[in-house]
């Protein structure tokens, strides 16, 4: 009984995890990503 409670409370721990890398993954795309267009801005000035 006790191992599938710990085994389920892993995998959620596991599945929050894979989201938090997504999301920082995007977050971090997307902050690199305005940095190169206002980078591309500046030059063509």
């Amino acid at each position: 009984m006790f191992g599938n409670r710990n085994l389920t409370i892993c995998l959620r721990v596991i599945r929050n995890a894979w989201h938090f890398h997504y999301a920082l993954c995007l977050v971090f795309k997307v902050v690199c990503g305005g940095f190169g267009i206002a980078l591309l801005t500046l030059m063509r000035r």
